[in-house]
């Protein structure tokens, strides 16, 4: 498969995070790569949410394997952690379900071992910036890549591609926080899935690849309807072999909004390299 299109490229942005739980269970949901430049270079992370990685007692980051420079597709590589909450950075507002880890340290271990990882890095400048936001309509095409329900392609290692649309406007802040709803089927296992919203190219409207693509935030939480009828938001759940949840979800989405990500990176890069 030539890595040609933006679509492609995604289908390598995102990692598979299975997890060993404290209580002995299984869980597994999504991470993904993002490079920030920043005044003294560009530095790649790994982004997941926060309550994805508490509680958990090992944890394993899954990646496809390089070849001549091209992705060795269904050759795995799973670069397993101890200790795994240690090995992230929370977000400084804990209310703000996100952390990460960089990702060069990851890449010398597996170095160490023989392999090269290959990914396609979302890129922080694809983070809307005001103006690019108050652009947007109330209502945009999205998509979002990840594992819902733990799917995914385990022979190729490929993760699942989906599309909705935004269900608020991504120039408020929903609720007063820095996040927005998306009507998309949110499942467990889409945890941490990167949200982009598609927009057409007006320096190329007669050309068929004349989209522009901005990373517009993480996937947080879920819409339940609960027995009375009422409906709550709660985190999208790991997917794991005996699901705790039995409320039923109503495809709407949370997503914490990407300039957060980029708050988290910051924060990250003044504490450890500043």
């Amino acid at each position: 498969m030539e890595i040609d299109s933006i679509a492609k490229k995604l289908l390598f942005s995102t990692v598979r995070v299975d997890t060993e739980l404290e209580d002995g269970g299984q869980g597994s949901g999504t991470a993904f790569i993002i490079t920030h430049v920043h005044a003294k270079g560009a530095t790649p992370f790994i982004v997941t949410n926060r309550h994805l990685v508490e509680g958990v007692r090992r944890g394993g980051l899954v990646f496809t394997r390089k070849q001549e420079g091209k992705p060795a597709l269904g050759q795995r590589f799973q670069l397993n952690i101890d200790e795994f909450p240690a090995a992230w950075f929370y977000h400084p507002d804990e209310t703000v379900d996100l952390a990460v880890v960089p990702l060069r340290p990851l890449e010398r271990a597996a170095r160490a071992l023989g392999v090269e990882l290959y990914y396609h890095a979302v890129d922080s400048r694809r983070i809307p910036d005001a103006a690019a936001v108050r652009g947007f309509d109330a209502l945009e095409e999205i998509l979002f890549v990840g594992y819902p329900s733990g799917v995914w392609d385990h022979v190729n290692l490929m993760p699942i591609l989906r599309r909705g649309t935004t269900a608020t406007p991504l120039e408020l802040d929903f609720e007063g926080h820095k996040q927005f709803l998306i009507d998309a089927a949110v499942y467990p296992g889409s945890s941490g899935s990167p949200v982009f919203v598609l927009r057409g190219d007006p320096a190329r409207p007669h050309r068929p690849n004349g989209m522009t693509i901005w990373f517009a935030g993480v996937i947080a939480a879920v819409f339940f309807r609960e027995e009375t009828n009422q409906l709550v938001p709660g985190p999208v759940p790991a997917q794991t072999a005996s699901p705790a949840v039995s409320a039923e979800m109503i495809d709407l989405g949370l997503v914490i909004k990407s300039e957060a990500v980029r708050e988290l990176i910051e924060a990250f890069l003044r504490r450890w390299i500043e």
